[in-house]
């Protein structure tokens, strides 16, 4: 029994999430005597809220129930009490505490903040109802109940359904009022909007056109030439093969020396001979 109302209450939040823009962490009005309920009872208010909501939530309650609970002096309901936050109704002087609930939830006939309301009182459960939108949570013995949707909150949702199907998904026309009214409320903005074309032949793109050299940055490269040296690749040494062709060269023209010198030699003995 236990999941299926966890089933059913987690179905009901989507509902609310969906149709009515409820976000976490949900903003959760107490009243009086569902505090001093659950005192009475010995029953973890804050844990009670998370199991039946099944997410992030924020107890809230008024001055003026909290007033009323400095009343009956209860001091363990009133620190209870003391440690949710506090919302502002307004009320200069404290006046009763459904009346001050159904103030700050039902805003021209519309759940305005989002509210969920946790309350005891049973007239105060049916005037809210009759709104759309607005959770009722309240103690049932020793067990947190949360009613099911009412019928103007299910019609409510139903609708907005349908909306979702016609509205724009199958609907041909839909969303061309719209246009033809804004275009009404703005036409000088569009008509600046849209420039007029340009006739006659078309100017060449700037990116193909050859830039032309400027006599700065013609001596610059020049400059940049000359100051650029030839790129000499340093030998550091010799390898083997080239060493024995060295030698080899220099055998070769040690001998020619020598030949040179003996014919030399021969040239001059022999024009001595002839003196």
């Amino acid at each position: 029994m236990r999941q299926k109302r966890a089933k059913a209450y987690k179905k009901q939040m989507s509902v609310y999430v969906h149709a009515f823009k409820f976000r976490e962490p949900y903003q959760i009005i107490v009243d009086n005597e569902l505090i001093t309920t659950c005192q009475s009872a010995s029953f973890d208010i804050n844990k009670g809220f998370t199991r039946t909501i099944q997410a992030e939530n924020k107890p809230m309650i008024t001055q003026c129930c909290i007033q009323a609970l400095y009343d009956t002096k209860n001091q363990p309901a009133i620190d209870i009490a003391k440690s949710f936050e506090r919302r502002k109704c307004n009320h200069r002087e404290a006046i009763d505490p459904s009346q001050c609930i159904e103030s700050i939830v039902n805003i021209k006939g519309q759940n305005k903040h989002r509210y969920i309301v946790a309350s005891q009182d049973l007239q105060l459960r049916k005037k809210l109802r009759k709104i759309p939108g607005v959770p009722l949570i309240y103690m049932n013995r020793s067990v947190m109940v949360m009613e099911p949707i009412s019928d103007v909150s299910n019609q409510y949702n139903m609708n907005y359904e349908s909306k979702k199907l016609t509205g724009g998904l199958n609907d041909i026309e839909a969303g061309k009022l719209e246009k033809q009214n804004e275009g009404e409320d703005g036409d000088g903005d569009e008509l600046e909007v849209k420039k007029k074309k340009r006739k006659g032949p078309k100017e060449p793109n700037p990116l193909s056109v050859k830039k032309k050299k400027t006599d700065n940055a013609t001596a610059a490269s020049t400059n940049q030439e000359q100051k650029k040296k030839p790129n000499r690749r340093k030998r550091h040494g010799k390898s083997k093969a080239e060493e024995k062709e060295d030698q080899k060269q220099e055998q070769v023209n040690e001998a020619t020396t020598n030949e040179d010198a003996t014919t030399n030699e021969d040239e001059q003995e022999t024009i001595t001979a002839t003196e």
